[in-house]
């Protein structure tokens, strides 16, 4: 039953279900997580620090620099949260590798889409022209794309897809 829930985004806590999308999931993290927030940026000094819920992103020229915050944020979340570092998504690399972040690549100049969103439009429009997705839906997902994808270097992409639309 508890993996029948995990596997629908869902967590229980005292035998009530908690979308893990939902706003108050991103609420409480936001509340739990301000205390890491503190330790970064007044305990480490951590210039450039972002963080978005769960996931955070700091900057620093140093590599060593940034294995010593490494460890001293996850001995900090161990004995004052009770949390860890996910071993898997929790990397140090190079800025001009880009870094994945609320859904974009980010780069130090520039931000592009993840290819599997783009993929997920161009999915979409294939439906449309194959007159398996009526007009108006395939408006509606394209200007909620556009909104999303509006926030990366994308004018030619847009425009290109757009073309394919209509």
């Amino acid at each position: 039953m508890k993996r029948e829930r995990e596997r629908r985004g869902q967590i229980d806590i005292d035998k009530k279900d908690l979308p893990l999308g939902n706003l108050t999931s991103q609420f409480f993290a936001n509340v739990y997580l301000n205390e890491l927030d503190y330790f970064v940026k007044h305990n480490l000094k951590a210039k450039y620090y972002i963080r978005y819920v769960d996931d955070f992103v700091i900057l620093h020229s140093s590599k060593e620099q940034l294995k010593v915050w490494k460890k001293e944020i996850n001995r900090f979340l161990n004995k004052e949260l009770k949390l860890e570092l996910h071993q898997d998504k929790s990397k140090i690399i190079p800025l001009s590798r880009g870094i994945d972040f609320v859904g974009f690549r980010n780069f130090y100049y520039f931000k592009l889409l993840k290819k599997r969103n783009i993929k997920n439009m161009e999915n979409k429009i294939k439906l449309f022209n194959n007159g398996r997705l009526n007009h108006e839906k395939i408006l509606e997902s394209f200007q909620g794309w556009q909104a999303y994808a509006k926030w990366a270097n994308t004018h030619k992409l847009k425009e290109k897809l757009f073309k394919r639309i209509i």
